[in-house]
């Protein structure tokens, strides 16, 4: 061996080892072979004779009948699909994920400072001078308790039901869709921004207290610029995910790309089912692309 291959060696034999992991990964793979194996999940049936069928039978139907009678081509009637159909389905579903995020974004800052520890306190960030009265603190320590355990009950609730929930109140409106998502979405980024306000350091909002600013001095002039730049990197971030949901919920009865995607499956036209799922997943990639150019703006910003 040559001396390079020998510290290769010699590096892989001293490697750090881990019970932990070696144990981990062989009790997942034992579960994953007692999953295939010892329970019923139809592995057989998964690749009969009848699914084959049906699959050569999507295959051959997932051409629109226009095309397969020759009477026009794809391209066209992909074009005429989305003049009819397509950009109006995209349009309000971008429409509905924005005012979504938009919601839950102004929400969730406003919020994210009563729900924030070190804000909401009875003497933020110094300590004052006499001990504040136990009401006080009580009072304070509600605040943030209670705020918190608001994100965490509105985000425990899925999107979808919130849907459910305003459809019988509201209808299959687009606005059925906007306030399920920014509900869900308001506990999401609340609870992340307020993590980022506690975890600011202490030297400006300590300065602005000492100097005598009141806590909402010190919020809107000493903490929102400080963590401004990460609330929009989490904004962006579920802005993504506010645009894949809102197709889905489309499912639920509001008019979205969703929505036709339904009908398309209801009447077995597999060609529009499968053009929707790609217009979907073009408009989650561009969106993508829009949150990471965003995300490395604002980075090199701060």
């Amino acid at each position: 061996m040559s001396e390079r291959e020998l510290i290769i060696h010699d590096l892989h034999r001293r490697r750090p080892r881990s019970r932990l992991v070696r144990w981990s990964g062989l009790t997942l793979a034992l579960l994953g072979v007692y999953a295939w194996v010892a329970t019923d999940i139809g592995r057989a049936e998964f690749f009969s004779a009848r699914h084959m069928k049906n699959v050569s039978r999507f295959l051959d139907e997932v051409r629109p009948a226009e095309v397969r009678d020759g009477t026009t081509t794809l391209l066209s009637w992909a074009g005429d699909y989305l003049a009819t159909r397509g950009f109006e389905a995209a349009a309000m579903t971008l429409a509905i994920s924005i005012t979504a995020i938009l919601i839950a974004g102004f929400l969730a800052a406003f919020f994210s400072l009563l729900a924030a520890r070190t804000l909401s306190s009875s003497e933020p960030w110094l300590p004052s001078t006499r001990r504040p009265s136990a009401a006080r603190r009580a009072a304070w320590w509600s605040v943030s308790s209670v705020t918190r355990l608001g994100f965490v009950f509105v985000r425990a609730i899925p999107e979808y039901v919130w849907a459910f929930l305003f459809f019988v109140i509201l209808g299959p409106t687009p606005w059925t869709a906007v306030l399920a998502l920014a509900i869900h979405n308001f506990g999401v980024l609340g609870r992340l921004d307020a993590e980022t306000i506690e975890n600011i350091p202490r030297a400006v909002p300590a300065a602005l207290r000492g100097a005598g600013g009141t806590r909402w001095q010190i919020g809107a002039l000493g903490i929102l610029p400080t963590v401004l730049p990460r609330f929009l990197l989490y904004f962006f971030y579920r802005w993504e995910t506010c645009l894949r949901e809102a197709t889905v919920l489309g499912l639920a009865g509001i008019v979205s790309l969703g929505y036709w995607l339904k009908e398309a499956r209801a009447h077995n036209h597999y060609g529009e089912m499968l053009f929707l799922v790609m217009l979907g997943a073009a408009m989650v990639i561009a969106g993508d692309i829009i949150s990471a150019v965003g995300r490395r703006i604002i980075r090199r910003a701060a």
